[in-house]
């Protein structure tokens, strides 16, 4: 098990794992790959990393992924260089333990998984967003670490809400990039790549 960043030493634990800054929880329980819409917003917004909240430093990682690069956009909240060998070590999309996205129905359940009857709740809707619904049950993506110099930090905001970025630019210079997982394989894919093995380990 990694070593729990010192960044990290106040936060709270869930299963003996840091929950990270920008987790939902909800009735005390933390929804580990759910975000907390406010906290991701607050992150953006004032530099902190997604994973202790604390302010970013001369240099940041940004995750991302093939379509983040034709985007041009990260989506999550930056991290410090060394907090993300934590979240690479223990996300199962980062470590490569999770080979598809979770399933994601038109009528999700609640993303803490647990129904909310608390009407005065200010948890989030029910229904996934597009994003999530695009990628739902379907294979996991390669993911990146690109460090970059937080000078070169800036945010992609919707010119109809400025308050509410969707992420960070890609368009500046990348100081390193690290792979942290490829991309899964579907069946037929997996197949096809045994049968080469299996050609290779012949010859």
């Amino acid at each position: 098990m990694h070593p729990v960043p010192q960044r990290c030493a106040r936060r709270p634990l869930a299963g003996g794992l840091v929950v990270p800054y920008v987790s939902l929880v909800h009735g005390g329980h933390a929804a580990f790959g759910s975000l907390d819409a406010d906290r991701a917003r607050q992150a953006f917004l004032h530099r902190l990393c997604q994973t202790c909240g604390q302010p970013l430093d001369e240099r940041c990682f940004l995750i991302v992924r093939p379509a983040d690069v034709s985007r041009g956009v990260s989506p999550e909240p930056a991290l410090h260089p060394e907090c993300l060998p934590y979240a690479a070590a223990h996300c199962p999309m980062l470590n490569g333990t999770a080979t598809h996205y979770r399933q994601r129905p038109v009528l999700a359940s609640h993303p803490a998984g647990r129904p909310c009857t608390d009407a005065s709740c200010l948890c989030p809707p029910r229904a996934p967003n597009e994003s999530h619904t695009a990628r739902s049950g379907s294979p996991a993506d390669r993911y990146e670490a690109w460090m970059i110099h937080t000078r070169n930090y800036r945010l992609v905001e919707p010119a109809d809400r400025p308050d509410a970025p969707s992420g960070i630019s890609l368009d500046g210079p990348v100081l390193r990039k690290r792979v942290l997982r490829t991309a899964a394989l579907t069946p037929d894919q997996q197949h096809l790549m045994d049968l080469f093995n299996a050609l290779m380990n012949s010859s």
